[in-house]
């Protein structure tokens, strides 16, 4: 059999030598607040990267200190952070792996001391804090942020930037009209909300010209919220942008009540990546090789984004392989026990 799962993929520039991406996932491990990378990353990425899987997107890394979701992120907001990055980056790509980084704003979902940053001043439930709504001055900063956050991955070798614009974070929170409330430029009409997400693509095409991908989350699970119709709007403007895929998640904006099943988000892939004519990735409860051969057969997505199926697998690839019938390269030091 002929697996699309494992057939090369072009993402502009870049080709990864298969459509198995690691989905980027918080580790909170950089014990020492300063958001630099330790040894439990260069252990749990390398690990993945010699399991065979195409493209690795490092978790949420944060563009500011008051950006990150919780004091253990990783982060990019500062040059004494892309050694760590780099050195990163070359032991995943010395294993076969291309690799990614996902810049991020935790906005008002960060769990920090002081001040946190919104566009509204409303939390997101009864338990976490209020945030501070965002100045003309703190977008225009913020923005910047993302644009320097860009500059340091490239420095560090990073082969694709993703935009976390998803899980009900910054982004999220000024595409959403459920968070934002503001009646400036970056608040009221879809193109008003989607301001802020548009000036850091513009800025980050001015600094970075390899693949850039976005995240959403393409449904808020609440009648006066946003759904996929609103995402394949958004898409269409990303593309315009020139983003090169649509990387599609779902909810975490609001709390609200999700049904969870097996490839629950692929529709919502599948919407965007006709809507839109962009290609997109699939994520969420997405478990087997089958599956996953299916969703790029059917032409529902493009590209599959793993993640707690590689938490418990990093050596999927082999798994999925062996139950399509393909053979696939066993890295030399396995090939034993490959078979």
């Amino acid at each position: 059999m002929n697996a699309k799962l494992f057939e090369p993929y072009k993402l502009k520039n870049v080709e990864l030598k298969n459509r198995i991406v690691m989905a980027p996932m918080c580790m909170y491990s950089s014990h020492h607040e300063d958001g630099k990378v330790e040894n439990w990353h260069r252990t749990h990425y390398t690990s993945r990267a010699v399991g065979g899987v195409g493209l690795i997107i490092l978790e949420a890394t944060a563009v500011t200190p008051q950006g990150r979701i919780s004091p253990q992120d990783l982060g990019i907001w500062n040059d004494e952070q892309i050694e760590g990055l780099k050195e990163l980056v070359d032991l995943m790509k010395e294993q076969g792996a291309k690799t990614g980084i996902q810049l991020a704003h935790a906005g008002r979902k960060a769990v920090l001391e002081g001040d946190i940053l919104a566009p509204s001043a409303l939390p997101f439930n009864d338990e976490m804090k209020t945030p501070v709504e965002m100045t003309a001055d703190d977008v225009k900063e913020t923005v910047t942020a993302f644009i320097k956050g860009a500059e340091r991955a490239k420095k560090a070798g990073f082969d694709v930037i993703e935009i976390h614009g998803a899980h009900g974070y910054l982004i999220n929170e000024f595409l959403s009209p459920l968070s934002n409330k503001r009646t400036d430029e970056y608040g009221g009409s879809a193109e008003n909300r989607y301001r802020f997400l548009r000036e850091i693509i513009d800025g980050i095409q001015q600094v970075w010209d390899g693949p850039l991908l976005v995240r959403v989350s393409a449904k808020d699970y609440n009648d006066e919220g946003l759904d996929v119709e609103d995402y394949v709007v958004f898409a269409q403007w990303m593309k315009e942008q020139g983003v090169d895929l649509i990387d599609v998640s779902s909810g975490a904006l609001v709390p609200a009540r999700i049904p969870v099943f097996p490839g629950y988000q692929v529709k919502l892939a599948e919407t965007i990546k006709n809507g839109a004519d962009i290609d997109t990735g699939a994520v969420g409860l997405i478990t087997t090789g089958i599956q996953a051969e299916e969703i790029l057969q059917n032409e529902r997505a493009d590209v599959i984004l793993l993640a707690r199926e590689l938490l418990r697998d990093p050596y999927w690839p082999r798994t999925a392989a062996k139950e399509l019938g393909v053979e696939i390269e066993a890295p030399k030091q396995y090939e034993r026990g490959w078979k």
